[in-house]
């Protein structure tokens, strides 16, 4: 096989250790290779980066093994060409394997070109990309800890779920509050409710007599404290996403943990590292700026406009594909590396199954809550797709077909630049007129009728 890089380096990455195999192509035609073992401390990845300079390295190619490529990724990315595979798409021919060997082979691949990088998103995309991720967290925490606070209200016999929507809204809040404060007169609970809950007083009071115990008590004012604190922290996560994205320009202050008082560790637990100016100048730069996410305030304006898009989702799936779509050559390819369109399993010339592929858990969520809140909207396009296809295919597969339908409709928003437009719950029956015509003759012949159609409008 061809050679298409001279020098090169395969790296087999672990949690403590990474061992590393560069291939050099000699002027005789020959291969010299070397191994060498690296830690994966700062100092020793920096040891790995000054080699691997030395030798005039071009392109580094390693395993998307959990999280612990990031740090050598982060030190590699500038300095040379950093290729991140899909571990599935490299396997060896099992056997005989070793940490040294599975550096070699990927090495090996690499230098023939048989690698396909993995699409790692720029650094301020990526801290985007995870400040997004952590809020999805915080807001399943904050489901979890309200459905287990309904099943010990349930347990003390408080039906207070039963009559109100959100056990967490502002009258269900004041009426626990009071109730855990020593209030139980469900008269004086019920007068509590405000809005439209006061007209369901009589069901409050009967939702508030229960058979509540002292662990009950415990129980839900822990569960109560947690909503709140997460409610705090989601607040804040919000906050943050905004100021970074929410204009075009400036620059964006980063908040900065205070440093902590000094500590007198002995010298001769710290190795000798000489950190060289090139390095210093290296070292990946955590200032980030407005321009950096130039673009992204005008996206989310674009965004919103889709049904079932709010901003929280909009800002989920900017963080994860981005606004440039200059890496997907289509929308079937964006489709595709989200594991939103259906996998192909064909043998013999029969279809065997079309599950979708894996792809990104956290773009995938959000573009399924999107979906479901386009399929309960009216008079939108959207809204149609899904009615249309839950009574042929089911609502869990129109689900997924309408999320795939978002996923297009959002590549090609970026990449043309333009905003949406509804094209109505009429669109396919206007596209298909002929046929709706048909079917509609069709189903009154079977009831016995005989129908002449006329336009609307023309003279008798």
């Amino acid at each position: 096989m061809q050679v298409v890089y001279e020098r090169c380096c395969g790296l087999d990455v672990h949690k403590k250790v990474v061992v590393a195999c560069l291939l050099v192509l000699m002027a005789n035609g020959q291969r010299r290779k070397e191994i060498r073992t690296f830690g994966t401390m700062t100092q020793d990845l920096l040891a790995l980066l000054d080699w691997l300079k030395e030798a005039g390295c071009t392109h580094v190619a390693f395993e998307s093994t959990g999280v612990y490529w990031k740090p050598i990724f982060n030190l590699l990315e500038g300095q040379m060409s950093v290729l991140l595979v899909n571990a599935q798409h490299i396997k060896a021919v099992p056997g005989r394997k070793t940490d040294v060997k599975d550096a070699e082979w990927i090495a090996d691949l690499l230098q023939h070109g048989l690698l396909r990088p993995s699409f790692i998103p720029p650094a301020p995309q990526r801290e985007l990309r995870e400040l997004t991720r952590y809020r999805s967290s915080l807001v399943a925490d904050r489901a979890r800890v309200i459905n287990r606070l309904q099943k010990v209200l349930e347990d003390t016999n408080l039906k207070l779920a039963s009559v109100v929507t959100d056990v967490t809204g502002v009258s269900a809040r004041a009426i626990l509050r009071a109730y855990l404060n020593g209030e139980t007169n469900p008269w004086a609970l019920a007068n509590l409710a405000r809005g439209s809950l006061r007209g369901k007083q009589v069901q409050l009071a009967q939702a508030m007599v229960g058979t509540i115990k002292d662990h009950h008590r415990f129980l839900l004012l822990q569960q109560m404290t947690l909503i709140e604190t997460l409610e705090q922290q989601i607040a804040q996560f919000d906050q943050e996403i905004a100021d970074r994205i929410g204009h075009d320009d400036g620059e964006l202050e980063v908040n900065q943990l205070p440093s902590p008082e000094p500590q007198q560790i002995p010298s001769s637990s710290i190795p000798a590292v000489s950190v060289s100016s090139e390095q210093e100048k290296a070292a990946p730069s955590f200032t980030l700026t407005r321009q950096n996410l130039e673009g992204y305030a005008k996206a989310l304006e674009r965004l919103d406009g889709i049904p079932g898009v709010n901003r929280r989702i909009a800002e989920v799936i900017l963080a994860e594909i981005g606004i440039n779509m200059d890496q997907f050559p289509s929308d079937a390819h964006l489709a595709s590396w989200a594991g939103m369109c259906p996998g192909s399993n064909v043998s013999a010339g029969k279809r065997l199954g079309g599950k979708t592929t894996k792809g990104s858990p956290w773009l995938r969520a959000a573009l399924v809550e999107a979906a479901h809140g386009a399929a309960h909207s009216k008079g939108t396009y959207l809204g149609e797709q899904y009615r249309r296809l839950a009574r042929r295919i089911g609502k869990k597969k129109a689900i997924i077909a309408v999320a795939h339908s978002i996923l297009v409709i959002i590549y090609h928003i970026l990449k043309e630049e333009k905003t949406y437009q509804e094209l109505g719950s009429a669109y396919f029956e206007e596209r298909e007129r002929d046929a709706v015509k048909r079917r509609a003759l069709r189903n009154l012949e079977r009831l016995g009728y005989e129908v002449t159609i006329q336009e609307k409008g023309a003279v008798a």
